[in-house]
């Protein structure tokens, strides 16, 4: 099928598929070269029929910016921390319901409250988020959804409270493994909650109770599986080509692998092992490279745009996520590069950690232990020394991602959400406007 067609068809089943919906998105910042999911989810939801409006909290300016991302800043709502815009914003909620607005404020404050990072961005994205709700009021919005239950939600929950519009957001990772601010008043106030995995799932439970548990909707999110499509690598060689694309943090776990690939040198395995991404612990994933005499083997590339990524994932032999939980509970949501990589047909090693269980089996990749290299070294030896487990490996999780983890599916999963809230909201709607309509009755005396 093609994707035209799919998207058609995948429309026409959609609820209410036949009347518009307006939906806005807000995210932190814009455009993120990591966030890939968050860039074609826009795109597939706009190829279903919604009007997307993009809302950013801040914008950001990458050294590398997917093509695809350029339209959508011109088309994103940006706006500075104050100007006379976001003044006559507050004034007209004010004037409109000062309770209403004082109270808003009150809750977002006093949610936040001992969490440094929480408070301040609170104060100080408050005013924006005012004019944020003036806007999509004069937009006619009918749903608001928030990627990550961070900055984010809260700027949501904001949106809903002073406007009535409903909100839902997508759970991804540490935005609620973390920090649990105000999670449970976000929760409780949206429509719905996304999450991206049974863990985080379990993790909102926890904190949030199992009353809210028919809100939250486990949607793994997808990846095109047309654009990433098996390549032939050709006859299989000795060298055992690695790849690990992933922002330079605590989390993702390089230092892991690259004692991994020490192991392997040590072993006396021919392999050559690329790094993509950036981020704050790239010197010294640097340093220990050098240190562990693998500056010939390990190579940093920075961050690229996506296709060139597809491009390393067309001629990878194995793609590794070496992540490991962090002091603080952070740890991984459902990663997309292991979707990536498996709908290319490239088996995968992931540790056993958050989502990934949920992503890969033993048809498709390797699990190992957290922080243990060792293990990362042996899997990594296995697929080196059997070509035809990989292939296996390679073909069965392409099978997997197209069953399970396809953008169109999850995309429109997540559509169907979106245009039931927006329907409930006209009900809602076209109720107030009868009452206020109807004549009143008027009872008759007797004379």
């Amino acid at each position: 099928m093609s994707e035209q067609n799919s998207s058609t068809s995948l429309r026409s089943s959609l609820p209410d598929a036949s009347r518009p919906l307006r939906l806005a998105q807000i995210v932190s910042r814009f455009p993120m070269v990591t966030e890939t999911f968050v860039l074609y989810e826009l795109e597939a939801l706009e190829k279903l029929g919604v009007t997307v409006e993009l809302y950013s909290l801040l914008r950001e300016h990458p050294k590398v910016v997917h093509p695809e991302a350029k339209n959508w800043v011109k088309r994103a709502h940006y706006l500075p921390f104050f100007s006379p815009k976001i003044l006559r914003a507050h004034w007209h909620f004010l004037r409109r319901d000062p309770g209403r607005y004082f109270g808003t404020l009150a809750e977002v404050l006093r949610g936040t409250w001992g969490c440094a990072r929480c408070f301040g961005a609170a104060l100080a994205f408050f005013p924006k988020v005012v004019r944020f709700a003036f806007e999509m009021e004069k937009q006619a919005v009918q749903h608001l959804h928030a990627h990550f239950a961070y900055h984010a939600a809260v700027a949501a929950l904001i949106v809903h409270r002073l406007t009535g519009v409903p909100f839902s957001f997508t759970a991804r990772g540490s935005d609620v493994q973390s920090d649990g601010h105000m999670l449970k008043e976000k929760t409780e106030a949206a429509d719905f909650v996304v999450s991206v995995s049974e863990d985080n799932k379990e993790i909102i439970l926890r904190r949030c109770g199992a009353g809210v548990s028919k809100k939250i909707h486990v949607i793994h999110g997808g990846v095109d599986v047309d654009r990433l499509s098996p390549r032939s690598k050709g006859e299989a060689t000795e060298l055992l080509r690695i790849l690990c694309v992933a922002r330079f943090e605590e989390v993702k776990g390089h230092t892991h692998l690259v004692e991994a690939c020490r192991l392997l040198k040590e072993r006396g395995i021919p392999f050559e092992c690329r790094l993509l991404g950036d981020g704050p612990l790239a010197p010294q994933i640097d340093n220990q490279i050098k240190q562990s005499g693998l500056s010939g083997e390990v190579l940093l590339l920075g961050a690229r745009p996506y296709d060139e990524v597809i491009g390393q994932f067309s001629s990878a032999d194995v793609v590794v996520l070496a992540t490991a939980p962090t002091a603080s509970g952070k740890r991984e949501g459902s990663p997309n590069v292991l979707k990536e990589a498996m709908a290319c047909g490239v088996p995968v090693v992931g540790s056993a950690s958050g989502g990934i269980p949920e992503i890969v089996d033993e048809n498709c990749g390797i699990l190992v232990r957290p922080r243990d290299a060792a293990a990362i070294a042996d899997a990594l030896q296995r697929l080196h020394d059997d070509p035809e487990l990989r292939r296996d490996m390679g073909r069965a999780g392409r099978e997997k991602v197209v069953r399970d983890f396809n953008l169109n599916l999850s995309t429109a999963r997540r559509a169907e959400l979106f245009f039931r809230s927006a329907d409930g909201c006209r009900s809602r709607q076209g109720l107030a406007d009868t009452r206020q309509t109807e004549p009143a009755l008027v009872t008759q005396r007797p004379a």
